[in-house]
C-alpha cells in the first residue's frame, strides 16, 4: 500500500502565524505538525509516501524530508495548484498510485493510543473497498459525520451536517482500494466547490465495501488547524513527553522499530542529530541499543556509570 499526505491549504484560521509559513511546518511541541501525519503512515507500514502540498510551500517540505531515504522511505512530491477539495488528492495522485491501494492522511492530523500501530497494519492489509476511522466528539457540524447501525455498520455520510445524525466524526486517515484515483475522477463538486472526501466515502459506502472502526477511549485524535486545537495538541505531546520519557512522531525510532533501516544506520542518525532534547532522545536510543546488543551484563554496564 501507497501513503498520501496533504498539506495544503492557506492554514488562513491559524493567520498570522500562516503568513510566511505553511501550517503544517509550525511546531507541535517539539516536532513540525507534517511530522505526525508521517508518522502514522510510517506505523502503517507503509514506505512509498506522496506529499502533496501548495506551490508555494512544496519546496520546503524537500528541504526538511529530501527523498525520505533516511528513514528508509521513499517521499515524492506534487503540488495542489488551489485548495479544490480532500479528494482531489487522488487525482493529484494518480499516476504516484497507479492503481494501487491508498492510505490518506491530512497534514494537521494527530493520532495515539496504545494498540494503535495494530490498527494501522491491519487497514493497510486491505485490498477491496474502503477503511476509515470515527472518533467521538462534542462538536460534530465542524466535520464529516458517520451514522452507524446497532451493528456499528455505516448508514450515511454527511459532511459538516447542520444536524448531525451522529457524535461520530470521520477523522483524516482513510484507506482505500486500488479504484480510489477512478471514483474522485466522477465526483461533482460540492457547493463549496469542493471534491469532497465524504463524498468518495459515500461511494464506497452506497456498494457497502466501506466499513467504519471507531477510536473511543484510549486515543486521541486531534486537528491542529485552530489557535486552540493547535495549543490542544501541544500541550498533549509535552504532558506525554515530559512524563514518559517518550517521543511521539520520532521517525528515526519509528523507522528502526519497522524495519525501514539496520541499527547501524539508526546510529548514525543519533551520533549526528544536533545538541537539542530530540537529538538526546535518539543518543538515549542509540545508548540503550548497544547495552542490549553488549555481551557484558547489563549490571556491569550500570556499575560503570551507564
Amino acid at each position: 500500500m501507497k501513503g498520501i499526505v496533504l498539506a495544503g491549504g492557506s492554514g488562513s484560521r491559524l493567520y498570522p502565524m500562516t503568513a510566511a509559513v505553511t501550517k503544517q511546518l509550525l511546531p507541535i511541541y517539539d516536532k513540525p505538525m507534517i511530522y505526525y501525519p508521517v508518522a502514522t503512515l510510517m506505523l502503517a507500514g507503509i514506505r512509498d509516501i506522496l506529499l502533496i502540498s501548495t506551490p508555494r510551500d512544496v519546496e520546503r517540505y524537500v528541504e526538511l524530508f529530501g527523498d525520505g531515504s533516511r528513514w528508509g522511505l521513499n517521499i515524492s512530491y506534487a503540488v495542489q495548484p488551489s485548495p479544490d477539495g480532500i479528494a482531489q488528492a487522488f487525482l493529484i495522485g494518480r499516476d504516484f498510485l497507479a492503481g494501487e491501494p491508498a492510505a490518506l492522511v491530512l497534514g494537521d492530523n494527530l493520532f495515539f493510543g496504545s494498540g494503535l500501530s495494530r490498527r494501522l497494519v491491519h487497514a493497510a492489509e486491505l485490498t477491496e473497498g474502503a477503511h476509515i476511522f470515527a472518533c467521538r466528539v462534542d462538536d460534530p457540524q465542524r466535520y464529516g459525520v458517520v451514522e452507524l447501525d446497532a451493528e456499528q455498520r455505516p448508514l450515511s455520510i454527511v459532511e459538516k451536517p447542520r444536524h448531525p445524525a451522529s457524535n461520530w466524526a470521520v477523522t483524516g486517515l482513510y484507506f482505500y482500494d486500488g479504484r480510489a484515483s477512478e471514483i474522485a475522477a466522477d465526483l461533482v463538486p460540492s457547493a463549496r466547490g469542493e471534491l469532497e472526501i465524504s463524498d468518495l466515502n459515500a461511494r464506497y459506502l452506497k456498494e457497502g465495501s466501506l466499513t467504519v472502526e471507531r477510536l473511543g477511549r484510549g486515543f486521541a485524535w486531534l486537528d491542529t488547524g485552530t489557535p486552540e486545537t493547535l495549543m490542544a495538541a501541544t500541550q498533549f505531546v509535552c504532558a506525554l513527553e515530559t512524563r514518559q520519557g517518550i517521543k511521539i512522531a520520532c521517525l528515526e525510532e519509528i523507522a528502526l522499530a519497522q524495519g525501514f533501516i539496520t541499527a547501524d544506520a539508526f546510529a548514525r542518525l543519533a551520533a549526528g542529530a544536533p545538541v537539542s532534547p530530540y537529538g538526546r532522545y535518539l543518543k538515549t536510543l542509540l545508548a540503550d541499543l548497544e547495552i542490549e546488543a553488549s555481551p557484558v551484563p547489563l549490571r556491569v554496564v550500570g556499575a560503570r556509570g551507564r
